[in-house]
């Protein structure tokens, strides 16, 4: 029997009014194993309310105090660990070891924000002027909110609400409808650190959720993760009502493979950046270029038997390399991409279409495909596939190589595999992207730098976590005072310089 999920408002589980819902599946079997409600804009509205009612209050507590909401929230996701990871493999798919990867990348954006007392210190200048001192103060916005992905469902509202809460902020977070059950667990376990009722709420919901969140006058800012298209309507929107936002979109992450690079070495890192996680990663490796013909050959030679040998299982499978796509719709999907990218003429040499699980052919499984001879001119280059096929395009040369990822539409991450530093070091300075590996195949940044991509991957200009995040969710408030000494100076009428 399905179970019936609810949101989490003011402390407390709240079931959904609106009379709509949205079945949930368990990937491994094609079975509904709950039913999400989908907010009215009264209900997301009511959500916002308690965390603008909780707002001055928490904002009046000081860094120490919010830190130490952090530091027990983090103790109870690690304490809950296993739970976390097994309701998330349950909902996504993702093997249980790749949940718990969830889980604990998120928790270090908390470990990160647990440093609050000193991440939100303004600056201070002595004497600026005569008898004038003056300083800065990094002061909450008022109520945030974030709607997350599918793809990461305890990582990504971590990063988002872990540093908004603890610069004094409230929240309102809008999961992914397809697997909502881990940010309501993570929101009843904020609860239990002792953060206040309306501190953390979670609304789920569908486009009038979060077309809600976006015009609400009482929201400050928007976070959010996931395509392209909707990360531009989520910015152009959320910035028309005069909102802070920081949308990342998708991306097409390249792998330059020089002819110096350990071939072996660059294999087990394909497999495991293009395939993990069934490929449902913004971070995905999905391209492979090598440099040279003798490069491209022996890449193939060395991929085919390892994609071929992949090992697709349920979610729960300790040996299993990925499990099942979220959705029978995402499966199709990319199933639908490989049949274009046949069509646009690339070669084929691993298909995973038709992959089938005895015991659960109702499940969302698709098998490992890998695609040579793919051009700039496909589609299936083009755009972003989200599952797990690899594109290889033969560059001639380390330019045309380079050239590539700098003039895709995306710019999130990009990797290259080489010995020579001074190749490596011309290309991180050079690549039009936001975030580049040296011979890392998923160059996510660790929570105290912060991520984003460029071009079509990011829209407003701010990346998360990391001080960026702590920027994005304060304002500065500039403070200039003069205490009398005793002097008596005539008025002026001109603006103070420091001549």
């Amino acid at each position: 029997m399905a179970t019936e999920l609810h949101h989490f408002i003011n402390g407390a589980k709240v079931a959904g009014t609106s009379g709509r819902t949205l079945d949930v599946f368990n990937p491994n079997t094609g079975e509904v194993s709950a039913r999400t409600p989908l907010a009215s804009a009264d209900e997301v509205r009511s959500a916002i309310a308690s965390s603008a009612a909780a707002f001055p209050e928490w904002a009046s507590v000081n860094p120490q105090r919010r830190a130490r909401v952090m530091f027990n929230f983090k103790r109870l996701v690690e304490d809950n660990m296993n739970e976390l990871a097994e309701l998330l493999s349950a909902q996504h798919g993702k093997v249980v070891a790749d949940s718990k990867g969830d889980v604990q990348r998120g928790l270090e954006v908390i470990e990160f924000a647990c440093g609050i007392p000193h991440l939100q210190k303004g600056e201070f200048t002595e004497g600026a002027g005569p008898g004038i001192d003056m300083y800065s103060m990094r002061q909450p916005l008022g109520v945030c909110a974030g709607i997350t992905p599918f793809n990461f469902p305890a990582m990504i509202p971590m990063w988002m609400f872990g540093v908004s809460i603890a610069c004094g902020n409230t929240f309102v977070c809008k999961p992914s409808e397809k697997d909502p059950s881990v940010p309501l667990r993570l929101a009843e376990l904020m609860m239990e650190a002792g953060a206040p009722a309306g501190v953390l709420n979670v609304i789920n919901g569908d486009k009038e959720a979060v077309d809600t969140l976006l015009t609400d006058e009482h929201v400050e800012a928007i976070s959010f993760v996931g395509s392209s298209a909707i990360a531009e309507y989520i910015y152009a929107t959320g910035a028309a009502h005069g909102k802070r936002v920081q949308a990342m979109g998708g991306a097409k992450n390249h792998a330059i493979i020089m002819p110096d690079a350990d071939l072996d070495r660059v294999v087990d890192d394909l497999i495991g950046a293009g395939y993990g996680s069934a490929g449902e990663r913004c971070m995905a490796i999905s391209v492979a270029v090598p440099v040279g013909k003798e490069t491209a050959d022996r890449l193939i030679e060395k991929l085919i038997p390892r994609v071929e040998s992949l090992k697709v299982g349920l979610s729960t499978d300790d040996e299993a390399d990925y499990g099942p796509m979220v959705t029978a719709e995402q499966r199709d999907k990319v199933a639908g991409w490989i049949d274009r990218g046949v069509e646009e003429g690339a070669s084929l040499l691993v298909d995973g279409r038709g992959f089938e699980l005895q015991g659960y052919e109702g499940g969302f499984f698709i098998g490992g495909s890998l695609f040579d001879n793919v051009t700039p001119d496909m589609d299936i280059y083009k755009e972003e596939i989200f599952g797990p096929v690899l594109s290889v395009v033969r560059a001639e040369t380390f330019e045309e190589a380079a050239k590539l990822p700098s003039e895709h539409q995306y710019g999130n991450g990009v990797s290259i595999f080489t010995r020579d530093g001074d190749a490596a070091r011309s290309f991180a300075a050079n690549v039009n992207v936001g975030m580049v590996g040296i011979n890392v195949p998923i160059p996510v940044p660790l929570a105290y730098h912060s991520f984003g991509g460029w071009k079509r991957s990011s829209f407003g200009g701010t990346n998360q976590h990391g001080m960026e995040g702590v920027r994005f969710y304060t304002k500065v408030k500039t403070v200039t005072s003069r205490w009398p000494t005793g002097v008596k100076e005539g008025s002026s009428f001109v603006i103070p310089t420091m001549k």
